[in-house]
């Protein structure tokens, strides 16, 4: 079974977009983002979720990085 939450690759901007079975909830910047994100879509207490694979299918880059511009130039 598929995992019911995808969290896209990170943006070049930053960000990565999440999407609960198919629809699209936000461009989070955050764990805390994607939490908010899940609370309005149905699912309380939703942050143990985030590390859980049969829940949460991180695409790209590393689970719980947001990437965006690097702010050491």
């Amino acid at each position: 079974m598929a995992a019911r939450i995808v969290i896209q690759e990170p943006s070049p901007t930053g960000g990565r977009r999440v999407r609960a079975d198919g629809q699209i909830l936000g461009l989070a910047h955050s764990d805390r983002d994607v939490v908010e994100f899940l609370r309005r879509a149905g699912l309380p207490d939703a942050e143990p979720l985030l590390d859980d694979p049969a829940w949460v299918e991180w695409r790209g880059g590393q689970p719980h990085d947001y990437g965006g511009p690097s702010l050491s130039a």
